[in-house]
């Protein structure tokens, strides 16, 4: 387990910007192929289903993530700054889970399926933070 985590751990930046390139593509195909970039039509879908502009605010939570992944940006930022703005992910995850459940029509097994998977990943990060808490 520790070896996996540390895998994972190793490539965190990597799977990070996997994560936005992902979002940008999936909003892409939807104003491409759904509402063809007709911004009126974008808006009217945005009223229409909530599920859409909580993917929206998802992605836009996602950029400062993105634009401030390199070294530079930590330097920069300092290390504290951007620890918490990186805290936003977790709020995004939600979002995405979010978003995932609500635009499933009927069948919400996967989407039960990624809240349970991001609920123990969550549930296990706060376990550690409270542990180390007690220790200090």
């Amino acid at each position: 387990m520790a070896c996996s985590l540390a895998l994972l751990a190793r490539h965190r930046r990597t799977l990070g910007l996997l994560a936005f390139a992902y979002a940008v593509l999936h909003w892409l195909t939807y104003a491409l192929l759904d509402v063809q970039l007709d911004w009126a039509d974008l808006l009217k879908d945005l009223a229409k289903r909530p599920y859409i502009m909580i993917g929206m605010a998802a992605l836009t939570l996602l950029v400062p993530l993105a634009a401030t992944s390199t070294q530079g940006m930590i330097r920069r930022l300092g290390g504290r700054r951007w620890s918490l703005l990186h805290r936003l992910v977790y709020f995004v995850a939600i979002l995405g889970v979010v978003h995932f459940w609500m635009s499933v029509k009927a069948d919400i097994r996967e989407p039960l399926v990624y809240a349970v998977i991001f609920a123990l990943l969550l549930g296990y990060r706060l376990w550690r933070w409270l542990g180390a808490m007690s220790r200090a």
